[in-house]
């Protein structure tokens, strides 16, 4: 964190600016002012504005009013081509990168290196490997990019903005899906960029990044300016407070122990391609956590348990019987389903209203005779609306439009509907504010109350020692351990986490900070009094 005595003068500024879209006012008359040299936090819950001012000031956008200016000059960019020149660099929640193309040709595909007119591949691969290696990715530059995790896309976007030289860098959701070692890795690079004398805008759902990285914070709420000020002498009560309007009393909804019901599913000796064996089973009104870190096969198990990757070997049971599992449409007759980490690439159609999003699983309930029944189609996506409290102008609306954790709430509602007992949740707040967080978190709970069994992957290690009953820790494609709740451990389950990773493979993990550095608590009566365990 810079000193706020040391920041210089002011880089960026916006003063009344005002979008509209039909039906809604986005923004309406909001000011930013951005330093040189600092790390300035702007915060809101979904909705509040933030990425549509981040679009304007990345020439995404134009603004319907107001004015910008950029080292005291006029700055209105026409589209991302000229932000860039002007010297804005963003890095989007959404990602957006070329799938077809390599790590190395994603990096530098506007200034690829030539040499007699062709492309310098070792030239290119070279310096492709120095930033990887800045980020912490480890995966060859010849890689197609389409072939990387969700985690490693966005420590590929992140290395993108480090070779040109930038005085705003916009970082949107950053963090989403990093562990605390990337996260850290991550605050050292903007260090070093603020230190040069960049303004960094920061924009994070994880307000405990907000506190030691920012020096300044900007507040929207419902497309309005609430207030700006410096982040020493606030906290976290407040700044929520400031975001939601009213007062949150804990961060997670209250955990009661439940006596688990039957066994819904047993997987043993389950492979994941490129994996190790993996064998769990999971009981009706379970919360079951999978951690690990970025890389350690979290996804591509709970990928090849639902079908949607090849599995190299493994049997499945589903309430006691046997069955084969080749596609996602056999996990789904068998009554498992899956809330992909990517929900808009993979677990939404953007430009379908919500009513189809919602009913796309149920499509043999909404149909008649090969032909839509749009009646019942809307009922029970009205009947959706309702029992998940999904903000919405209504159930036309595409489904493009809804914040990240109306979008999410889409999706388990889709999943409902189709009569899911095994619900597998991937990164299921990514992205997502604190007051639609806790939400999600309900809804979550409250299935596990109906007795249904749930497998929740997620990077943000708090969030799984919050609303699980037991966590299961992978670590390089192997499962290293489960921790039951009465043992949860912030230093326990980071240690299992980096337990496959030798001194000859890997950089040794820094055990004694990585608690800290995910927000967690060290002890299991502390994690039990922070999320108000019942007994």
């Amino acid at each position: 964190m810079t000193s706020p005595d040391a920041l210089p003068d002011v880089v960026f500024e916006a003063s009344g600016i005002v979008k509209r879209f039909p039906g809604v006012v986005a923004l309406d008359g909001v000011e930013l002012e951005l330093r040189a040299g600092e790390v300035h936090a702007l915060l809101g819950e979904n909705g509040a504005g933030k990425s549509t001012l981040v679009r304007i000031l990345a020439g995404i956008q134009a603004a319907d009013a107001g004015t910008m200016r950029l080292a005291g000059r006029p700055y209105a960019p026409g589209d991302t081509a000229a932000a860039m020149r002007a010297g804005v660099q963003v890095v989007h929640q959404e990602l957006n990168l070329l799938p077809n193309l390599s790590v190395a040709e994603n990096l530098f595909f506007s200034q690829l290196p030539r040499r007699f007119g062709f492309v310098d591949r070792r030239t290119l691969h070279r310096r492709a490997a120095g930033l990887l290696a800045e980020v912490g990715l480890d995966v060859p530059p010849g890689m197609k990019a389409g072939q990387l995790g969700i985690a490693q896309m966005q420590l590929l976007e992140i290395a993108r903005t480090l070779w040109q030289d930038c005085r705003v860098l916009v970082m949107d959701e950053p963090t989403a899906t990093l562990t605390p070692r990337e996260t850290e890795r991550l605050f050292t690079l903007l260090r070093r960029l603020t230190a040069r004398g960049t303004a960094v805008l920061y924009i994070s759902h994880h307000l405990e990044e907000i506190f030691e990285i920012g020096d300044r914070m900007t507040v929207f709420r419902n497309g309005g300016h609430v207030v700006t000020k410096e982040l020493a002498g606030t906290d976290t009560a407040e700044v929520i407070r400031l975001m939601v309007g009213r007062d949150m009393e804990r961060e997670y909804p209250p955990y009661t122990a439940r006596e688990p019901g039957p066994e819904l599913l047993r997987a043993e000796g389950l492979r994941p391609a490129g994996g190790a064996p993996l064998s769990f089973a999971l009981r009706a009104g379970e919360v079951v956590g999978i951690a690990g870190l970025v890389g350690s096969g979290r996804t591509e198990a709970v990928r090849a348990l639902f079908g949607a990757d090849r599995a190299e070997g493994g049997r499945v049971w589903v309430r006691g019987g046997e069955v084969r599992i080749r596609s996602p449409r056999d996990a789904v007759r068998h009554g498992i389903s899956l809330l992909t980490e990517d929900r808009k690439g993979q677990g939404l159609v953007l430009d379908m209203p919500l009513a189809a999003n919602v009913t796309l699983a149920a499509i043999r309930t909404v149909s008649r005779g090969g032909l839509l029944r749009r009646t019942e189609e809307e009922r029970l996506a009205r009947a959706t609306v309702e029992s998940l409290a999904v903000r919405t102008p209504g159930v036309r609306t595409a489904v493009r439009t809804l914040s990240g954790g109306n979008q999410q709430k889409v999706v388990l509602g889709r999943w409902l509907l189709a009569g899911t007992d095994v619900l597998i949740v991937d990164e299921p707040t990514r992205g997502i504010d604190v007051g639609a967080r806790y939400e999600i978190h309900q809804q979550l709970t409250g299935l596990a109350e109906q007795g249904k069994a749930l497998l929740v992957v997620s990077s943000d290690l708090p969030e799984l020692l919050g609303i699980c009953d037991r966590i299961l820790v992978f670590s390089r494609g192997a499962l290293a351990g489960e921790v039951a709740r009465a043992d949860f451990d912030g230093s326990r389950i980071l240690a299992l986490a980096y337990s496959g990773y030798s001194s000859a493979s890997a950089p040794a993990p820094d055990l004694a900070s990585a608690p800290e550095a995910a927000g967690t608590t060290t002890s299991a009566s502390d994690t039990r009094a922070k999320n108000g365990d019942q007994p």
